[in-house]
């Protein structure tokens, strides 16, 4: 059964190129809108989402995947084509969004949860495990204004897991997050998958995406470019990326015969366990086209 469907879907902004800086500007401006520069975020894209699957969405910064999914979120509507979405849809598209900075975590929940359809009562159910999951116990009752940004993703996220979803639609906010909270981010939602959740990933990493995702959705300047298994997407991916010189999937420069590749890399900080300062965390994707006997594997960060 498809819960999402989205039909020849484009999207359309108009450029400004001249800010006003007064109100004759302003004025002038209004007589000369026809001089404004028409952009596409999106031209033509189609696909649809079966119930329990997990869709990544693929492509370059700027390619329009956080468009996309503002449009599959009604934030925006499409310039032309049409999405039906069924059953309740929850998103985390981006930091802080849907949260007032003067309230409290606590408060901020119920907030949230209320725009994301839940009742008071089902928040009440649901408010320990919500805290909990996003380990904010000592935090809860202060302004969220004074949040760190992984601690707003924290709590964004355990709102938008429990309110029991039909569709998860989540943008790459969770990189700000510490890697230990990303695992457990990514095993909640394949727990919501067995459960017949539909989910809607935007991400940069592979590893993620062949972890999480059935099949991948590439945009590639506004249009579908490719949409198929994560294997064979994300390899092409990856191949027309390193052609173009992007550092989009974690690799700049090759050197070597290419036995052994490096494919993806994650870097992130988390508390050191002698509880002084921070631990980084290098996560590397690699792949051997041969067996390697004690493989060594140097990293620089600068």
């Amino acid at each position: 059964m498809k819960v999402i469907s989205a039909e020849n879907i484009s999207k359309r902004f108009r450029l400004a190129h001249d800010r006003p800086r007064n109100l004759a500007d302003a004025a002038r401006g209004l007589l000369r809108r026809g001089e404004r520069e028409d952009f596409w975020a999106l031209k033509d894209v189609s696909f649809a989402v079966e119930q329990g699957e997990a869709l990544g969405i693929i492509g370059h910064n700027g390619a329009g995947k956080s468009t996309m999914l503002k449009l599959l979120t009604r934030i925006m509507d499409p310039t032309e084509g049409m999405i039906r979405t069924r059953g309740r849809v929850s998103a985390l598209i981006e930091v802080g969004a849907g949260f007032h900075p003067e309230m409290t975590g606590r408060e901020n929940i119920y907030l949230n949860g209320s725009i994301l359809g839940m009742t008071r009562r089902e928040i009440d159910s649901k408010l320990d495990e919500i805290v909990g999951f996003a380990e904010l116990e000592q935090f809860i009752d202060t302004p969220v204004k004074r949040y760190s940004s992984g601690m707003y993703a924290r709590l964004g996220f355990a709102v938008a897991a429990h309110v029991d979803p039909e569709i998860l639609i989540v943008d790459e906010v969770l990189a700000v997050g510490d890697l230990t909270f990303q695992q457990k981010c990514y095993v909640h939602m394949e727990e919501l998958l067995r459960k017949g959740c539909s989910v809607v990933l935007v991400t940069h990493s592979m590893l993620v995406a062949k972890r999480v995702c059935n099949r991948l959705a590439w945009i590639d300047h506004g249009r579908m470019r490719r949409m198929g298994d994560c294997e064979s997407v994300a390899a092409e991916y990856q191949d027309v990326m390193n052609a173009r010189g992007s550092g989009d999937v974690g690799v700049g420069s090759r050197w070597g015969s290419g036995t052994v590749r490096i494919t993806d890399a994650a870097v992130s900080a988390v508390p050191a366990r002698s509880g002084a300062g921070y631990d980084v965390e290098v996560l590397l994707g690699i792949e051997a086209g041969q067996r390697v006997e004690s493989p060594v594997v140097w990293a620089m960060i600068s």
